[in-house]
């Protein structure tokens, strides 16, 4: 696709339902965290509308907050718990735990402070809160191709990011640094693959979240500077 063009994408009846289908769903983890009163989002294809078969519903707490509460908010709405997993993408980025529904669900969130650009990574992608989704409202973002969704009333208008840095960083209310940061990390990703994680620890059922990572920081010198630093 040429950097100026501009395609625009219809959506057909099942495309609408499956989008539909998957809002509800989202709705019932992020209702089950409200109850608890947690403010959640959900991000990526179901914030922006271009949803596909493929489409997972990730859930995520922008603040660090206990675990147990997460955990029990879930619990209380019968929704059970298939894993839990403590995980750092590099040394720099926070450690966050993630909790998997089933093979589509999922909810995550900081156990150490988010950076600027590791919070606007939801935003640059599309992000929406229960309120939003309870309206239909649907959102600007970008996704792995770096393309920028943008809704229209039957679908989307899709259109290459690269040479528009500064403009989309504009559209979608975040930093230049954020937008530079995403398209360096998917183009590397696009030529030599996903990268392994630096910590990928799953919980036994009788561990927290917050016993592992006081564990690691103890044996782990990179855990330990990331948790003092910002």
């Amino acid at each position: 696709m040429l950097r100026d063009e501009r395609l625009k994408i219809i959506y057909d009846e099942k495309r609408w339902r499956l989008l539909n289908q998957l809002r509800a769903e989202a709705i019932e983890l992020m209702d089950a965290l409200n109850s608890m009163h947690i403010f959640s989002i959900v991000h990526g294809s179901i914030a922006r509308g271009d949803v596909t078969e493929k489409s997972d519903i990730d859930i995520f707490i922008p603040d660090v907050i206990p675990s147990f509460l997460v955990e029990t908010a879930l619990e209380r709405a019968g929704i059970s718990i298939s894993e839990r997993i403590l995980v750092q993408a590099t040394p720099t980025y926070s450690i966050k735990a993630y909790i998997g529904i089933d093979e589509r669900r999922s909810v995550s969130f900081p156990l150490s402070k988010l950076r600027k650009t590791e919070r606007e990574f939801y935003k640059f992608g599309g992000e929406a809160t229960l309120e939003m989704l309870r309206r239909g409202v649907r959102v600007p973002g970008v996704d792995k191709r770096l393309m920028l969704i943008e809704p229209t009333e039957d679908g989307h208008i899709e259109s290459s990011i690269l040479g528009r840095e500064g403009e989309v960083a504009k559209l979608l209310g975040i930093s230049i640094e954020t937008v530079l940061d995403r398209v360096r990390t998917l183009t590397r990703r696009d030529k030599i693959g996903r990268t392994g994680l630096f910590i990928e620890r799953r919980l036994a059922s009788n561990e927290t979240f917050e016993l592992v990572l006081k564990e690691l920081a103890e044996r782990n010198p990179a855990v330990r500077r990331r948790l003092r630093t910002v």
